[in-house]
């Protein structure tokens, strides 16, 4: 796109993105709907102002969206986790697939089309978007929440069942090449190659790379490199035959046990936002009004169909699975719509003469309009799962968003030297979760060699807070001895956590003053309580009453430390008034 055209294209989706935004949260409908109303409004399919003609190339760049997503989903999806969700994952997700993939194979057969044809159509439809589930559940705090993570397994499976699908196109052309068909066991080596790559990459050069960079506090460096390292991922898989999105989950399974993987989230989030909002925007310009309205009814009768077929499929697998009917209504609202990669899987078909340009037209126009409609369908699974859970004593209590990182009635440290190292050390005997945050890199090893939950970040970043999971702690203590820093993270904290304690170490009363006035609960200066200690051993030695000294200490502490910032201390208050004896 040329300079004079692009800087018109980026004002007007920005424009339009700006208003349906505002408007459709306003109205209580959910940014992505807005981004979807804007990409048919400024789409080449609408009558209002155009873009582009062909929004191939904006999908395309678009779908980087997706791939940062998926990476961030694998950050937090160690290899243990993702084990235990074996039974979701391979179970659940392999007979959705099939079930729902030959239910609507056996619909689409109804229309004369070569049961091949309808095998591919119905096993694309039983895909669901990654993309706008995974963003909805992250837009509603419900990521971490069972019918979260159950949506999260079948989407993960509907995602490795690409790869086949892929392969099962050219198969069913008449007009591909036969040298296009590259040998099952070929691939497979050729995937297996890629794999050990991606592992070599992730798990031995990656962290190197990291620690070298965080030492150096380079963090332009650090972000460019976690992004070399999703698209080098991306890239492998997609030169194996398997989704990018794939790959760059693997790579982030790969990094999640990193002491920087709060950081290298916090990096990538802003991107994977904007990537993700023009993806949606992309989908939109996807919804060509006209050539739907040609046979609106049979449109209509597709996508009524497919949505019914997914959400009763999947009410009956979860339920069978030994799932509440709330959360079993939850993931088949939340799944009930078609998938991005059915874009792919319909445009090789089509190029390939596998289906005509009219199905493929239908096809993509289901897909996106399914999810034009899927933040309504949550909406109504939310309110009929909370409707059938008044009438189901046993069943479980909806799981709130959990922590990433911040177990709930646990400490939060910020610094680990050596005021957090003692800190940190007290609490963790006392049987206390502690997690601590340092951007030392050298401290953060030692605090994971001591055996603690010490992670590399910024605990003055906002995004780095929010995705620890701060909002679960019961305290939070800052031991850093920088002024500045520590009364950025203090203000940040009261500001975004105002029921979250804090606990700051202030040099002097002048620090302490300012860490009260950002939003500590308390703040303990350094040198007024090193003094206080001295005076008390100095008192204790020239043999005035233990008592005494106690009430002095306590007088001055319990005053704010006014006593010891005027000098002198007067000597009447060294005896005890009637009421204190």
């Amino acid at each position: 796109m040329h300079l004079d055209t692009f800087i018109p294209a980026a004002l007007l989706i920005l424009l339009a993105t700006s208003i349906s935004v505002v408007l459709f949260k306003y109205l209580g409908l959910g940014s992505v709907l807005g981004l979807l109303a804007a990409g048919i409004a400024i789409g080449p399919h609408s009558p209002g102002p155009r873009i582009v003609e062909n929004i191939e190339e904006i999908r395309h760049f678009a779908e980087l969206g997706v791939v940062l997503l998926l990476f961030l989903i694998g950050l937090e999806m160690r290899p243990s986790r993702l084990w235990a969700m074996r039974r979701e994952v391979f179970g659940l997700g392999t007979l959705q697939i099939t079930v729902t993939g030959a239910a609507m194979a056996a619909y689409f057969s109804l229309f004369e089309y070569d049961w091949r044809v309808s095998l591919l159509i119905g096993m694309t439809f039983a895909l669901s978007s990654t993309a706008f589930v995974i963003q909805l559940l992250q837009e509603r705090g419900e990521i971490a929440s069972e019918h979260g993570t159950t949506a999260f397994a079948v989407l993960l499976m509907q995602d490795l069942a690409v790869v086949p699908l892929l392969t099962l196109v050219p198969l069913l052309s008449a007009t591909a090449p036969l040298s296009a068909q590259i040998p099952l066991w070929e691939q497979a080596l050729v995937l297996a190659g890629m794999l050990a790559l991606l592992i070599g990459f992730g798990r031995f050069l990656m962290p190197i790379v990291l620690h070298h960079l965080a030492t150096q506090t380079n963090r332009e460096g650090f972000v460019l490199v976690v992004l070399l390292a999703v698209f080098f991922a991306s890239w492998a898989m997609h030169e194996a035959g398997v989704s990018m999105a794939l790959g760059a989950f693997v790579m982030g399974m790969l990094l999640s046990g990193s002491r920087y993987r709060l950081q290298v989230q916090t990096a990538l989030e802003p991107y994977k936002g904007i990537l993700m909002s023009l993806f949606f925007v992309a989908v939109g310009m996807s919804i060509d009004l006209e050539a739907l309205a040609d046979a609106p009814l049979l449109f209509a009768q597709h996508t009524v169909v497919l949505v019914l077929l997914k959400i009763g499929i999947l009410l009956g697998l979860v339920s069978a699975f030994g799932f509440s009917r709330g959360v079993a209504v939850r993931v088949a609202f939340y799944l009930g719509q078609g998938g991005e990669f059915g874009f792919v899987l319909f445009g090789s078909a089509v190029v390939l003469d596998v289906i005509d340009q009219a199905t493929f037209i239908q096809a993509v126009g289901v897909i996106s309009v399914t999810m034009l409609l899927t933040p309504l369908l949550v909406r109504a699974g939310e309110a009929l799962s909370r409707y059938l859970e008044r009438f189901d004593r046993e069943s479980p209590k909806r799981s709130e968003p959990g922590p990433n990182e911040v177990p709930p009635q646990s400490v939060v440290i910020g610094g680990y030297g050596r005021v957090g190292h003692t800190v940190a050390t007290l609490l963790y005997a006392s049987g206390v979760p502690v997690v601590v945050f340092d951007t030392d890199p050298g401290r953060v090893a030692q605090g994971r060699a001591d055996g603690l939950q010490v992670y590399y970040g910024d605990v003055g970043d906002p995004d780095l807070l929010y995705h620890a999971g701060v909002a679960n702690a019961a305290l939070v203590v800052m031991t850093i001895d920088h002024a500045p820093a520590a009364e950025r993270a203090v203000a940040h904290i009261r500001t975004s956590f105002p029921a979250v304690p804090v606990i700051a170490r202030a040099r002097d009363l002048a620090a302490t003053s300012r860490l009260i006035a950002a939003g500590a609960t308390e703040a303990i200066p350094d040198v007024v309580e090193s003094s206080l200690r001295l005076a008390s051993l100095a008192l204790q030695k020239v043999n005035v009453p233990e008592d005494d000294v106690d009430i002095l200490i306590g007088g001055v502490r319990d005053r704010n430390y006014e006593l010891a910032a005027r000098e002198p201390v007067p000597r009447t208050s060294l005896h005890r008034s009637p009421a204190d004896k």
